[in-house]
């Protein structure tokens, strides 16, 4: 077989190296990773080892945004993670160069490489340039905001139009720290990616010189026997929560983490990312809850610099593995990396010092209470209030809200409450980029509160709850929930209440009865009967 396929008996000899990407035209993040995957094989053609190029699936978070399509995301996470789980074993490949773009397909491949515990690296493959627009730059967040302004009459639909247009102007993954650049950070906190490659823009050159140096890298760790096991310690989890809370990232990482640490074989709970964000200042400025976007960051020095303050503080683990064979502190010690940007470019307003912080404490924070008794997650960073108190409007899915929102009948005061979009009831945790967006291009991003069982997108800012566990469809108290209900947020204290007495909540919970799942075959069916709670990641378990 193999040599019907033009390989020669030297090559046969070599170690058999998988090298996947999620190369597709359902988005741009990952339009051009076929290009980038021949980069990553002649690096393991380099390294005297055999490349076996596959592809896997990948679902744009931006263009299912808002309807039926968005239920896929979630779920594709898993099915990637599978989908190169099963192309590996099959094949006894020795090692993995993995590369991902869209959001699910960075811990989609990174929870196949620990499942496999084979010699392993994961590449990004990069972000979007930003866009200019109105003598600024733009982002897709932008155009998702500006339906609310439009809706609202603040800017025309030319002036919509004109945006949307110069928005996304490349290949690449969404240009702020959205999900996809911040798992991408989290590649490089984690171990799992070479030290700077997260930042560098899709088409850059750096970006094919990254995938090619990837490639070369796995004879490294197959000759030292260094496998993700060794790399994704819990102390590594650990300087992945804390980069993430340093850059104002995404809260779906919460997700995502929970699930590599299940995969792995490290107990996470939500308790440590509370533990760690507290420790952790937050000192990057950018999007959504700033002003900056990756390539901002790339050009003062990228996820090292802060890694590397972090590190001179203590507040990462200096001595995890990486996938260089080095430690983190190795690495951060080399040459390319060893240039303090906050004295040598004082100018810069991207990166703060530890010392001088945007926040003296992470900006993901981690809720629980009457709502939400086994947790909710909630990003700070964009947020100047720490209470709200409202009475609650709720909504039995998200088109209902959106529907609702941009008809102008949500108000300053409301507690938007959209329920059975959960993992099993959804089923797949819907991101709400369409409503959240809404709200905060109508002004009222801070003005009302919206709670969910289902999740956001990396982009969403406002004050905004989600993962709400346990959700609706199993249950939880947000299934109780109704028209007039007084909900009290507080992020100092970590609480998120419903002001309704037991007596009542137990009232309500004997007439309780699930809705009817939306999906009664396929693979949404299969999922809502496998997912787990997104208190403990989302993921998908055996029944046993």
């Amino acid at each position: 077989m193999y040599k019907a396929m033009g390989l020669s008996d030297e090559e046969l000899k070599r170690p058999l190296i998988g090298v996947s990407t999620t190369s597709n035209e359902a988005t741009p993040c990952n339009i051009h990773l076929g290009k980038l995957g021949q980069y990553a094989k002649d690096g393991v053609r380099e390294a005297e080892c055999t490349p076996r190029e596959f592809t896997t699936i990948s679902v744009s978070d931006v263009i299912t945004q808002g309807h039926e399509g968005m239920k896929a995301s979630l779920i594709s996470r898993e099915v990637i993670a599978d989908s190169i789980e099963l192309m590996v074993r099959a094949h006894k490949y020795d090692g993995v160069v993995g590369i991902g773009g869209c959001d699910k397909s960075l811990p989609g491949t990174l929870m196949a490489m620990a499942r496999l515990n084979l010699p392993s690296i994961f590449v990004y493959g990069g972000t979007i340039m930003p866009g200019s627009w109105d003598g600024k730059q733009v982002t897709v967040q932008d155009v998702f905001e500006g339906v609310g302004m439009f809706e609202t009459g603040k800017i025309t639909l030319q002036e919509l139009i004109s945006l949307e247009n110069v928005a996304c102007p490349s290949a690449g993954s969404c240009a702020g720290m959205y999900t996809a650049n911040t798992m991408a950070s989290i590649g490089e906190a984690i171990g799992m990616s070479l030290p700077g490659s997260a930042s560098p823009p899709a088409e850059s050159d750096r970006r094919q010189e990254i995938c090619h140096s990837s490639g070369k890298a796995i004879m490294n760790l197959l000759e030292n026997n260094i496998r993700p096991k060794d790399i994704m310690t819990f102390e590594a989890l650990e300087n992945s929560i804390a980069i993430v809370n340093a850059i104002g990232g995404s809260t779906n990482a919460v997700l995502h983490l929970l699930a590599i640490a299940k995969e792995i074989g490290v107990k996470l709970v939500l308790k440590d990312f509370e533990r760690i964000r507290k420790r952790t200042p937050h000192i990057a400025d950018l999007r959504p809850g700033g002003l900056y976007v990756m390539l901002d960051l790339d050009k003062i020095g990228g996820i090292p610099v802060i890694l590397n303050s972090l590190l001179k503080k203590g507040l990462i683990h200096a001595d995890a593995m990486t996938v260089t064979g080095c430690t983190m502190k190795k690495n951060l010690e080399s040459s390319n990396f060893s240039i303090n940007i906050l004295s040598s470019a004082p100018d810069q307003k991207i990166v703060r010092s530890v010392d001088n912080p945007i926040h003296k404490e992470g900006t993901l924070k981690i809720l629980s209470g009457s709502l939400a008794p086994d947790g909710a997650v909630m990003k700070i960073a964009s947020i100047n209030t720490t209470k709200f108190a409202g009475k609650a409007r709720v909504f039995e899915a998200e088109e209902d809200a959106f529907e609702s929102i941009s008809k102008e009948k949500v108000v300053e005061g409301d507690v938007v409450v959209i329920r059975y979009e959960g993992p099993k009831g959804g089923p797949g945790m819907r991101e709400m980029l369409s409503v959240t967006a809404a709200l905060v291009g109508q002004g009222l991003g801070e003005k009302v509160a919206l709670v969910t069982d289902g999740r956001f997108s990396g982009a969403t800012r406002g004050f905004m709850v989600g993962h709400i566990a346990p959700e609706a469809m199993a249950g939880g108290a947000i299934a109780l929930v109704k028209n007039g209900d007084k909900i009290m947020i507080d992020t100092i204290k970590g609480k998120i209440d419903l002001l309704v007495s037991k007596s009542e909540l137990n009232r309500r919970k004997k007439k309780w009865r699930p809705i009817k799942p939306h999906y009664a075959k396929g693979l949404l069916a299969k999922y809502a009967s496998l997912v787990s709670s997104a208190s403990i990641g989302a993921i998908t378990l055996p029944l046993m």
